[in-house]
């Protein structure tokens, strides 16, 4: 057990358990007393919580759902920027931000489920690569604004993320940034299946 006391170790213990707290779940139960697993698409995320709470208190919802966005975001980049603080390694830091989206879209306090982990992986990338996530957002809100598809508009943010930092930072080590990029779109098949057969819904 002595492992436990390594630094690191204990950064990516607290990343991963700070990741999976299911931000969405507890704000839609503790002020709208609805269980957002058991309605709408079944995730945890700011999506979900606009959806399910629009149908009750659409005043709320909006509310919530931004609540619930910036604190999976926070969440992620908690854990990063202390150890940043700190001084540990480029490679450490990584770890840690991987850690913090597993742990949202894999979370310990959920039986191993989670969210599709956007917010989470925006707040980390953010820290450690700011311009492409900024490229990301925008091409996220341009796609957005335009479809007004929750999932199409991730899912082009994220990949627009992710080839930007091949362009903008080639010497950076990009397995990382490419293991989150993966489980983002992973977490997201369900909504690309319905893509393909066209049930997916719109957020309005």
């Amino acid at each position: 057990m002595d492992f436990l006391f390594n630094t690191n170790v204990q950064f990516f213990i607290a990343a991963y358990l700070v990741g999976g707290i299911p931000f969405g779940l507890l704000l839609a139960k503790q002020f709208a007393g609805v269980d957002i697993k058991a309605s709408g698409s079944g995730s945890i995320g700011a999506t979900n919580v606009l959806r399910v709470v629009k149908e009750t208190n659409p005043s709320l919802a909006k509310k919530l759902g931004i609540a619930t966005l910036a604190l999976d975001a926070l969440k992620g980049v908690l854990v990063v920027a202390i150890a940043y603080l700190l001084n540990m390694s480029e490679a450490t830091l990584w770890a840690i931000a991987v850690l913090a989206v597993v742990g949202h879209c894999f979370s310990p306090y959920l039986n191993f489920e989670g969210g599709k982990g956007i917010a989470t992986g925006m707040g980390v990338m953010m820290f450690l690569i700011p311009f492409e996530t900024l490229i990301g957002i925008v091409v996220w809100a341009v796609m957005a604004k335009t479809l007004k598809i929750s999932s199409i508009s991730s899912l082009t943010g994220v990949a627009a993320l992710g080839i930007s930092s091949f362009i903008i930072h080639p010497e950076m080590p990009h397995a990382p940034v490419m293991f989150i990029v993966f489980l983002l779109f992973y977490k997201h098949i369900p909504n690309i299946i319905r893509l393909i057969n066209g049930e997916e819904k719109r957020v309005v």
